[in-house]
């Protein structure tokens, strides 16, 4: 089994080509996702949260308010490091669980793991090969209005609070750009996912 870390920045592209990794065969785990249910309404999780930040960031329904929170953290780098003192236990059990479910199924599966804070983490260790999707700074912020309704500043404090994209790409071992024309980066992932099923 080959596990390939995918990261880059807020707002680059990485949910694209997580979608295209998965067309071309390879089992995703998507960090994101498993972050919200760990985090579902009574878990463990969501009670250190609503202990730790109080019942203004529930919804009417009592489950986390995702923005309401993240407006919180973003602006208190403390708050942000207890939110993923909270969370990021959680979620690497369940990651180490689905691995293994996925190895169990297929011992030469391509297993991607979707994660937005690959570095920050530490997990870099884990993983076999990384792969970072990069944009420009403009790119990022447009996306991050657009889809998350975010002013300016508030997109800016998001990008600012991840590692440095340069960064990131000094760091990988293989970099995508997320603003090219979708056959084209299709193309280049389908040649990464041939390479990464050669290593499994």
């Amino acid at each position: 089994m080959v596990l390939v870390g995918l990261t880059g920045g807020v707002a680059t592209g990485k949910s694209t080509v997580a979608s295209m990794f998965k067309r071309c065969g390879a089992v995703i785990i998507d960090a994101d996702a498993l972050a919200r249910s760990v985090v579902e309404r009574g878990k463990p999780a969501w009670r250190e949260i609503v202990k730790q930040f109080g019942r203004a960031v529930l919804n009417p329904d009592q489950t986390i308010n995702r923005w309401t929170l993240g407006t919180i953290v973003f602006r208190d780098p403390a708050k942000r490091k207890q939110l993923e003192h909270i969370v990021h236990p959680r979620v690497a059990r369940e990651q180490q669980r689905l691995i293994r479910e996925a190895c169990k199924r297929d011992p030469h599966a391509v297993v991607v793991y979707d994660v937005p804070l690959l570095f920050e983490a530490g997990i870099e260790k884990l993983v076999d090969y990384i792969v970072v999707v990069s944009s420009d700074r403009n790119t990022q912020i447009a996306r991050l209005r657009t889809r998350d309704g975010l002013s300016r500043a508030e997109a800016l404090r998001r990008i600012k609070s991840q590692l440095p994209l340069a960064k990131k790409r000094r760091l990988a071992d293989f970099v995508l750009d997320g603003t090219m024309n979708k056959r084209r980066l299709f193309t280049q992932v389908k040649a990464l996912f041939r390479h990464f099923q050669a290593a499994a």
